[in-house]
């Protein structure tokens, strides 16, 4: 059965996971570690629980999501997997790392791209892609259906929707995103956000502002 570890990591706290199932095979999903304690932190993790990282995925590719990309691939020869369409926010953190404080940001390329329809398969546990553009335009989530849990990245928090004024941003494409394949899913999905607490489908359909 699948096991889902969060850590917090930087200045911007987004939610890092590491996804396992008995098999002890891993994927690492959108590694925000920048420091050297969380990367500490993230490697014991793993060290201690005899993990064995199979793939480097990212929901999106702003900032916050991708400050560890290239630790976790030199640290575990992994490749990264993107959807085509963010390999430009990808290369354009470079640009504007600085500006969030992060001049040490060290940048790395995607591997290889993946796109709704395709399967992340890892041990015994098989995860679904779905495509949600809105906050970033190459935005996508992962899912398995068996015990069902949503990696969600920036499209839906608790009681709250990504922000769209963001290059590649849209209010319109994102709530669509929400309603037209999240929300289509049953109420007893948990989603675990890019930031903040876990929350369900059925809680963000009931109370959810932004989604009325």
């Amino acid at each position: 059965m699948l096991q889902i570890q969060t850590f917090t990591f930087n200045a911007l706290s987004e939610n890092t996971y590491v996804l396992f199932d008995e098999t002890k095979e891993c994927v690492i999903i959108d590694p925000g570690c920048i420091e050297k304690e969380e990367r500490i932190e993230l490697m014991q993790f793993i060290a201690l629980n005899e993990l064995k990282p199979k793939y480097l995925l990212n929901t999106h590719c702003h900032i916050d999501h991708v400050l560890g990309n290239k630790f976790i691939k030199d640290t575990y020869k992994l490749k990264l997997h993107i959807h085509p369409i963010e390999q430009e926010v990808l290369r354009s953190v470079k640009l504007y790392a600085a500006m969030y404080g992060y001049p040490n940001y060290d940048e790395t390329e995607a591997d290889i791209f993946i796109s709704e329809g395709e399967k992340i398969t890892f041990g015994n546990t098989v995860l679904d892609i779905l495509f949600l553009p809105g906050h970033s335009p190459g935005h996508i989530v992962f899912i398995d259906e068996v015990s069902k849990n949503i990696i969600a990245g920036d499209v839906l928090f608790h009681r709250s929707i990504g922000r769209t004024d963001l290059p590649g941003g849209n209010h319109k494409t994102l709530i669509e995103s929400i309603k037209n394949k999240i929300f289509k899913l049953a109420d007893n999905y948990i989603l675990h956000p890019g930031h903040g607490p876990t929350t369900t489908i059925g809680d963000e359909k009931k109370y959810n502002p932004y989604l009325k």
